[in-house]
């Protein structure tokens, strides 16, 4: 196997693996006491990988798709959402793909007999207990693998490569191509974007009500990923009407888009620029999520976000916006001195107009208003008929009112943990006592 004759296909995050499995078909023969060690170690860790990840059948095969999908090269990087390119890339991707097939196609019975370890066998073709993947969603799980088993019948390298670039215009590559979400860690060597393994699966018609805010932000959005003039956007409202979920369910419906959100907290904003730095140049559009955004007097983070959103020398790339929630309108407190100038301030109106500025940053506001009584009611209705609570409508509205008084109000989040509530009184069923003969509060 030819590993150090790959040209654009190197330096694997996880290569430790082909790494030693490539060195024990050159080596399995010759006696060296560390081949059959190795080979165990090498099917314990596609065993774990196994676990991790959610894969089955021929567990080789599927690291070795994990592989290609998650390099980041000149070539994967210039596919990802726009498909083949040209170019004399071509020839040395088709190159690596000849050896890539030999990986594919490497017997090891004879590995296999020599090192007498026939328990390999079962790495080749094996059936997974575990359901989920803690890695990847089951959509994008399931492709790596039905990758991996037509990578293993294809007929040669050129439709390998026909494959993978189909994969890369369809998914992407790497963490950023293949999940959602992301949050920032800052370490030593600066801000480095994670994965959110575990977004909710939440979509926009789960928020029940709120159409016009839900068209604003849907319009918003529509313009940005289709590479139209669009604004930074900030929802602000009443705790609990469905600000931060919007958000969420943005990320799921424009996933296929190629959308992906990344979180970041104002503690955080010192990594913005290495952020945006590390994104500007993908194929993706980036929203920079902010939530329950909003600064005291004496912070003054704020000042610095301005500037990175809009006012600094270097412009805000084209596939960037940000994205806030608050529950106030202008995010940063303002005092009734400010506007009455009864500071010593000589300057109130200065002050007031500093305070203003950063919201004006954010070219769309979206208000999201804590529903009346009768939309309250709605919502609660609306929520019991898509989880089957089946008490009947009268005794719903009249727990629900009395569940409102005691756990903060009147909110679509308050009718969300009611029903919730009713759902968990029967932990066998799913539904409440409230629904069957002899049920009650």
């Amino acid at each position: 196997m030819r590993e150090e004759e790959l040209i654009v296909y190197k330096d694997f995050e996880d290569g430790q693996i082909l790494h030693d499995i490539v060195w024990l078909t050159e080596h399995y023969r010759s006696g060296d006491s560390q081949a059959r060690p190795l080979f165990y170690q090498c099917m314990h860790k596609l065993l774990e990988m196994s676990v991790s990840y959610g894969f089955s059948g021929n567990l080789w095969h599927c690291y070795l798709t994990d592989l290609l999908v998650n390099n980041e090269n000149s070539y994967s990087l210039a596919c990802e959402i726009r498909g083949g390119v040209e170019g004399s890339v071509n020839q040395l991707v088709l190159h690596d793909m000849e050896i890539f097939k030999e990986y594919f196609d490497y017997d090891f019975t004879e590995m296999m007999g020599v090192l007498k370890a026939s328990e390999f066998g079962v790495i080749l073709d094996y059936q997974s207990p575990v359901q989920r993947s803690r890695v990847y969603s089951t959509k994008i799980r399931d492709r790596i693998c039905l990758l991996a088993q037509q990578f293993a019948v294809c007929a040669g390298a050129a439709e390998m490569k026909g494959i993978l670039t189909e994969f890369y215009r369809e998914y992407g590559v790497g963490k950023i191509g293949l999940h959602k979400a992301f949050r920032v860690a800052h370490t030593d060597e600066g801000a480095r974007i994670e994965p959110i393994r575990n977004i909710s699966h939440v979509q926009l018609d789960d928020l029940i009500g709120y159409e016009i805010p839900k068209k604003k932000l849907t319009d918003n959005t529509d313009a940005f990923v289709a590479g139209r003039k669009s604004n930074n956007c900030l929802l602000f409202g009443d705790a609990g009407t469905g600000k931060s979920t919007s958000i969420k369910a943005i990320a799921n419906e424009y996933y296929d888009r190629g959308l992906r959100i990344i979180e970041i907290y104002k503690h955080q904003f010192q990594d913005l620029n290495d952020v945006i730095a590390q994104i500007k140049n993908r194929n993706y559009k980036f929203i920079i999520y902010m939530d329950d955004l909003s600064f005291e007097e004496f912070e003054t983070e704020y000042k610095y976000l301005k500037a990175v959103i809009e006012g600094g020398l270097e412009k805000k790339p084209d596939n960037v916006l940000i994205y806030a929630t608050s529950n106030r309108r202008h995010l940063i407190r303002e005092n009734y001195e400010d506007k009455a100038g009864r500071r010593e301030d000589m300057h109130a109106s200065d002050t007031v107009q500093e305070k203003l500025s950063l919201v004006y940053r954010f070219g769309v506001t979206i208000f999201f208003c804590g529903p009346d009584k009768k939309q309250f009611q709605d919502i609660v209705k609306g929520l019991a008929a898509r989880y089957g609570v089946t008490m009947d409508e009268e005794t719903l509205l009249a727990e629900a009112g009395k569940w409102e008084l005691a756990h903060g109000g009147l909110s679509g989040r308050t009718a969300q943990q009611f029903i919730d509530h009713l759902r968990g009184m029967d932990t066998e069923t799913g539904q409440s006592g409230y629904g069957r003969p002899g049920g009650g509060a």
